[in-house]
């Protein structure tokens, strides 16, 4: 019954792959993605945030990660799920965290307290992390392709409100930008 909650399988995963390897983004740490999460963090107040990419089909991968807790980026290749610090590795399934729902809709999804949403309240990531708010934006290039999220979340509710939401929605804006620029450079 919980299934019937979550969306359809994502049609553009292989077509994101390709997209990603084209602009040169593999499943490595990326300095300049963990600065990015770093201001995402402090311009939003969370605890955790990051720059995550779809690489295939079955993993989600923070090329950027911040933890405001230790004021640094997090281990290298610490799975999400087999520890409670957040890593860089994550299954991409729809029952594990929010920004495979962020990549589906195509749009910002802003939760204040995840438990009042009965599709978020049972996910991993609330019980394995204590995440209880969320607040993404899809990072859409110049062809229409999603191609991963930034994200910041909280152990506490967070109302991040519209100046939150704009700051997201901006600051995917800009980091799409930087991306296109800079694989467009020889």
């Amino acid at each position: 019954m919980r299934h019937l909650l979550l969306p359809p399988d994502d049609p553009e995963a292989e077509a994101r792959a390709r997209r990603l390897r084209e602009l040169g983004i593999e499943d490595k740490p990326v300095p300049e993605f963990d600065d990015f999460a770093r201001e995402l963090a402090k311009r939003t107040g969370g605890c955790y945030s990051g720059v995550n990419f779809f690489i295939d089909e079955d993993r989600q991968y923070y090329a950027g990660l911040y933890s405001a807790a230790s004021d640094t980026t997090v281990r290298l290749e610490s799975p999400l799920l087999e520890n409670p610090v957040p890593g860089r590795v994550m299954p991409r399934g729809f029952d594990i965290g929010f920004c495979p729902h962020v990549v589906r809709r195509r749009k910002a999804l802003v939760l204040e307290d995840v438990r009042d949403f009965p599709r978020f309240a049972g996910n991993h990531v609330v019980d394995a992390i204590g995440i209880h708010s969320y607040l993404g934006a899809p990072l859409i290039d110049h062809t229409g392709m999603v191609l991963g999220t930034i994200c910041v979340v909280d152990q506490d509710p967070h109302p991040w409100g519209h100046e939150g939401l704009e700051t997201i929605k901006t600051m995917a804006a800009e980091l799409v930008e930087r991306i296109e620029r800079s694989a467009d450079r020889p």
